[in-house]
């Protein structure tokens, strides 16, 4: 019986991808390079660190990744505090109140920065609802790799086989596998060229899971 669920958050609780997007975009502009739609798409769930790396190699960028991070997080700072029309995914809020109701543990697990996951976290008052929050800049390797997924289901002190993950994203769903966890892909309106395959179980909208369907997976 399932006792612990992992969300990502980018594209599962809310959609920032168009404030990222822009945010990259900008500095793409600065730094005077050329990335494709395909190339981008291929860094969702990655961390902005890994990203950087990528790109530094790619493009043979002098300046050094930890001065490229900030400057994109500048931007998307600036650019989400400006944006009001930011919403919770329709449906993913009930759902969270239903599990919190039902005394399911919930556990975040995204690639984005701290600071990130904290300002929608404050934003949206998410923080009775989650024991804990794991980001992706603690790991050397972003999603594929399993290890935030295995760094959640430790901190919730939850075995793997009684966790599940949500995901959005090629690389997320790689990595809850990786991990050895169920995986319930998410694919929104939102989605864009992610391959949901692999997933255990995919859905296009949040009424599709309740307490009661969640806990009898597996």
């Amino acid at each position: 019986m399932i006792q612990t669920v992992i969300f990502d958050m980018d594209g599962v609780i809310v959609d920032t991808e168009p404030v990222h997007h822009f945010a990259y975009q900008q500095h793409f502009e600065q730094l005077k390079i050329d990335v494709s739609p395909e190339m981008y798409a291929s860094f969702t769930g990655n961390s902005t660190k890994n990203i950087y790396e990528r790109l530094t190699t790619t493009f043979r960028l002098t300046q050094d990744i930890q001065t490229l991070v900030e400057t994109k997080r500048n931007l998307f700072n600036e650019a989400f505090d400006q944006k009001q029309d930011l919403y919770l995914l329709e449906g993913v809020e009930d759902l969270i109140k239903e599990l919190n109701e039902n005394g399911m543990q919930m556990v975040l697990a995204s690639s984005s920065a701290k600071v990130t996951i904290q300002r929608i976290f404050n934003r949206f008052d998410l923080h009775p609802y989650f024991s804990h929050q794991v980001s992706g800049e603690d790991f050397p390797k972003s999603k594929p790799h399993p290890a935030i997924f295995q760094q959640a289901a430790f901190l919730a002190n939850t075995p793997i086989e009684k966790c599940i993950v949500i995901e959005d994203s090629t690389n997320g769903i790689l990595a809850a596998k990786a991990a050895g966890i169920y995986c319930v892909g998410y694919e929104s309106v939102h989605s864009k060229l992610q391959d949901y395959s692999l997933a255990d179980q995919v859905i296009s909208h949040f009424n599709e899971l309740t307490f009661e369907k969640i806990r009898q997976l597996r």
